[in-house]
């Protein structure tokens, strides 16, 4: 933290949250500040929430500079964590406002503690109960006693403030005081892990040597599905706890939480701290205190943990390195695996990025030399790889309306003989993707958005996945008004879960879809379930790929392994290939073999041929290649420009004016495509047009697009965002 200090009164610099474009000048408040210091600013009628970023530039009239009204009770934010901020804003083309959002979501950190009071269960009964007393009460049992604020509890609930405050007067629920936040329990790094393989102890040994060096590196841990890379990392995290650091572990699912913290609990003899929106607002607020007072030792979280403000940040593991929900993909476009990389060095820390199908970014950085790569190239114990086979559909007799192939079926049945599971999997949500009316052929759209409206039966509800617009089934085609005509068309894994009913009508069957669940609690509570070994056959979504270990599944039947490989995603054959790969490494992780079947029209695909063979280095290598030749990322640079207009016109207008004047980024030999529509072009009601600038790999691609897009002045009706390194194009 930066020795200076500012008397009160002094000029000091205060970046807000708030939508503005610079630093605002205020007078440091009674008692002085330190920079970093978290200060309540006034701003117009409000107060506000700022930091202190420095000393002011007194550029304004100092008879109208305004004091700071007070110091927050917060440790100040570090100077790695404002550098990390600006150079995070920087690399991505977002506002150091916009940034600083990110890292003070914290609730109630403005609040004078008595204005805190939260909400758990006590002790009385409703004098009358109503549905809405019944859904308070079913969220407090649910989360086990956990404290609520009160509007966290409402909205969980779905009632008014009113309901609980109701419940609340007659004993029903009770209203405290935030608890004082106290530090979490220590972690022991010296309690004795799983014993390790020679594979295991040999990563181990090297990531040991790399964060005791105490500076920063980043390594590609890469091993088979069930090679124990947890195990690894989870040893990484011991040797950077007995350096007195802390260390941040990334997972990109929830789901994925429960399992993992009771692995940490059982390596160290306590929890570590969480952070993701399955965490109670009471217990976020107590994680972003205790991280920034050193009393939080490790924290497992999501992509959004990155920006939390660690005293002294030794090591970040990002594990499943691949995975596509580390791409923020509204309001501040980043990655969080490349924004791994940079905040640890800033802070002399060690990165691992963790992942039996490495993205071909990471993989081309390890090959390169950039980062260090350590391989466990066998499975745990007993465990072996499993056995992997295409089911050609061409020459399946399959009737009309059903998706599991005659082959697929013979296997499941087999593992239902022997009491093993079962998964079939299937990339897509819902009932059928899309619904038609078999007199007209009008198809179902969502009013809002360019997208068909998806059927969720289970919910009798269609619902679009652009903007979360439901409606009710129709029974009348909503275009010719004649009834009994509408037909469901395609496969979801709900259609799926209805077909595996149908034909295994003793199984015990589950759904793994994010959508069914209402809380990330009652999605844990399944995954155990099924690990447990209480389910005959699971049907999932690419949530079941992530991580998950189902000790009696040895069948893995994926029913469209084509699904990927459709359309012209840079990406598509990279995305397939990881995915079949994950999903197929759920199966034969314990003592008895695994099988992976593909049911596929094209099994001589390249990408198709590649998962089955095994030849995982061979498709980088072909892969890189291809994009190589094409100057496409990781050997070029990419960057999406969307515009968002009320009105279409006015959306190419813009577009068409920003691709004629393109002098910046030929300047640094770089080409713009577009403007086109979106693939989906129009989302929530607004118009959405697309341009696409590709430039060389060392070319300062940044600065160009700042230039370029300098004189557009974006509106409420007229808005321009640009997105860094793409990961999708819809």
């Amino acid at each position: 933290m930066s020795d200076s200090y500012f008397d009160e009164g002094a000029l000091i610099g205060v970046l807000t949250p708030e939508p503005l474009d610079r630093v605002l000048d205020y007078r440091a408040p009674e008692g002085g500040c330190w920079p970093g210091a978290f200060v309540e600013v006034p701003l117009g009628p409000r107060k506000v929430l700022g930091v202190v970023w420095g000393p002011g530039q007194g550029d304004f009239d100092a008879s109208k500079i305004r004091a700071a009204t007070r110091v927050l009770d917060a440790a100040p934010m570090r100077d790695e964590l404002r550098v990390f901020l600006e150079k995070a804003g920087a690399y991505t083309l977002t506002p150091l406002s916009q940034m600083l959002r990110l890292a003070t979501r914290v609730p109630g950190l403005s609040d004078p503690p008595s204005m805190r009071k939260v909400y758990r269960l006590g002790h009385a009964t409703p004098a009358k109960m109503t549905d809405a007393r019944a859904r308070v009460i079913a969220v407090l049992v649910e989360y086990g006693g956990l404290a609520f604020t009160l509007k966290e509890l409402a909205d969980l609930a779905g009632v008014t403030a009113s309901v609980v405050k109701g419940l609340a007067a007659q004993g029903v629920v009770e209203e405290a005081d935030t608890p004082r936040d106290t530090p979490f329990l220590p972690l022991d790094p010296d309690r004795p892990g799983k014993p390790l393989t020679d594979d295991q102890q040999a990563a181990a040994d090297a990531l040991r040597t790399a964060i005791t060096s105490g500076r920063y590196g980043t390594t590609l841990l890469k091993g088979v599905t069930g090679s124990g890379k947890t195990e690894v990392y989870l040893e990484a995290v011991a040797d950077c706890l007995r350096q007195g650091r802390q260390a941040l572990v990334l997972l990109p699912e929830i789901a994925l939480t429960s399992e993992f913290l009771t692995r940490v609990e059982a390596r160290f003899g306590a929890k570590p701290a969480e952070w993701h929106s399955g965490v109670t607002m009471t217990e976020r607020r107590r994680t972003w205190r205790m991280v920034g007072q050193g009393h939080a030792q490790l924290v497992v979280g999501a992509r959004s943990a990155l920006f939390l403000p660690f005293q002294d940040l030794g090591l970040i593991v990002v594990d499943e390195e691949h995975d596509t929900s580390y791409k923020q993909e509204e309001g501040a476009l980043y990655n969080a695996r490349d924004m791994a990389v940079l905040r640890a060095s800033l802070n002399d820390a060690q990165v691992v990025l963790a992942s039996a199908t490495p993205s071909l970014e990471t993989w081309a950085n390890a090959q390169a030399g950039k980062y260090a790569r350590l391989d466990l190239s066998a499975r745990f114990g007993t465990a072996v790889l499993p056995q992997m086979r295409a089911i050609d559909m061409r020459a399946e007799d399959l009737p009309g309306q059903a998706w599991i192939s005659p082959t697929l079926k013979r296997e499941v049945s087999q593992r239902l003989d022997k009491g093993e599971q079962s998964l079939l999997f299937l990339n897509r949500r819902g009932y059928a993707p899309v619904t038609l009316c078999r007199a007209c052929g009008a198809q179902v759209g969502c009013d809002h958005c360019d997208a068909r409206m998806v059927e969720h039966r289970f919910q009798k509800r269609l619902v679009c996945h652009q903007c979360g617009e439901t409606k009710p089934l129709p029974e009348v085609c909503p275009a010719c008004n004649v009834s009994g005509k509408m037909a469901a068309v395609g496969p979801g894994v709900e259609r799926i879960a209805e077909e595996a009913a149908r034909v295994f009508p003793d199984a015990k069957l589950a759904i793994l879809s994010s959508d069914l669940f209402g809380s990330a609690r009652a999605l844990k509570a399944q995954i155990e379930q099924i690990a447990s070994g209480e389910t005959d056959i699971i049907i999932g979504t690419q949530l079941v790929a992530k991580g998950h270990n189902f000790p009696r599944l040895t069948l893995v039947g994926v029913i469209d392994a084509d699904l990927g490989l459709q359309g012209s995603d840079l990406r598509a054959a990279e995305r397939t290939f990881q995915l079949m790969r994950q999903v197929s490494g759920r199966a034969g992780r314990a003592e008895a073999p695994g099988v992976a079947l593909l049911q596929s029209f094209q099994p001589e695909h390249p990408v198709v041929r590649a998962i089955l063979s095994g030849d995982e280095e061979g498709f980088w290598r072909a892969e890189a290649a291809e994009r190589e030749a094409a100057g496409m990322p990781p050997y070029g640079r990419l960057a999406g420009i969307i515009i968002s207009a009320e009105d279409a016109a006015a959306g190419f207008d813009l577009g068409t004016r920003l691709a004629r004047n393109d002098q910046p980024i030929r300047d640094i030999g770089g080409i713009v495509y577009g403007p086109a529509p979106a693939p989906i072009a129009r989302v929530r009601g607004r118009h959405r047009v697309r341009l696409l600038v590709k430039a060389p790999k060392g070319a300062p691609l940044q600065s160009a697009i700042a230039r370029w897009i300098s004189p557009v002045k974006a509106s409420a009706k007229l808005r321009l965002s640009v997105d860094i390194d793409p990961q999708s194009f819809y």
